[in-house]
């Protein structure tokens, strides 16, 4: 039987299928709520004449898509994308500002939400947080080359990295081929501090702030699926 958060993931990626409009180019997320989207859109276009293309943010992505038999194309194709859905770990409210990255996906998910026109944001209820770093640390893709210095670099900034491991306790390895460092900077007061901190780390690729990238947010919980829009400022 699927758990009470399994259904909520269901719910909240079936809503962001349902606005996927024919003739899009789609940014396909990574992790297990994106991979509910795609099962919610593969539905969609087996039962209706909606002609998408997908640009995926993962390896692991594009593998479902072409076994869920939704067309795949690259930014050589495509420049620009119409619709990006993804997941998050933690989202603020207002902001919409996220945390992304525990699936080892962050670089190639930051390049695509950076060429989406609209990025939607699909999660359950326990993903919002009032601070980003509440309950999860930022993940920080790191070139392997010199990666102790990156990580010095990393701890003077105050992120109390650590190295991610594989199952084999091997480092970890990302689609692009680096590494990920876990820096623990608890509950950001000031996260656009931090991402300008971590934007200037001489060896890190990506992080996984994600700020300013969210259009709108499709929350599900018992009260259904709610819909969070920006704060106006």
């Amino acid at each position: 039987m699927p758990s009470q958060q399994d259904q909520y993931k269901q719910d909240a990626a079936e809503a962001a299928a349902r606005i996927v409009e024919n003739g899009m180019v789609v940014g396909l997320g990574s992790g297990t709520t994106a991979q509910r989207f795609l099962h919610a859109l593969a539905g969609r276009l087996s039962r209706e004449s909606l002609r998408i293309v997908g640009i995926a943010s993962s390896d692991q992505t594009a593998a479902l898509a072409r076994e869920l038999k939704i067309p795949l194309a690259t930014f050589g194709d495509h420049s620009q994308i119409d619709l990006v859905v993804d997941g998050a770990d933690e989202v603020v409210p207002g902001t919409l500002d996220l945390l992304k990255g525990h699936g080892g996906a962050l670089l190639r998910e930051k390049i695509v939400a950076a060429s989406g026109r609209k990025m939607v944001i699909i999660v359950d209820e326990s993903k919002i947080v009032e601070r980003l770093g509440s309950r999860f640390s930022v993940p920080v893709e790191v070139v392997p080359f010199g990666w102790e210095t990156t990580q010095k670099r990393l701890k003077d900034i105050g992120g109390n990295p650590s190295l991610r491991l594989a199952k084999n306790n091997a480092p970890f390895i990302t689609d692009g081929g680096h590494y990920i460092m876990d820096c623990a900077f608890g509950p950001m007061e000031k996260p656009k501090e931090i991402a300008h901190h971590l934007d200037h780390v001489v060896g890190a690729v990506e992080h996984g702030l994600f700020l300013g990238f969210a259009s709108e947010v499709y929350v599900a919980g018992s009260d259904g699926v709610k819909i969070l829009r920006k704060a106006r400022t």
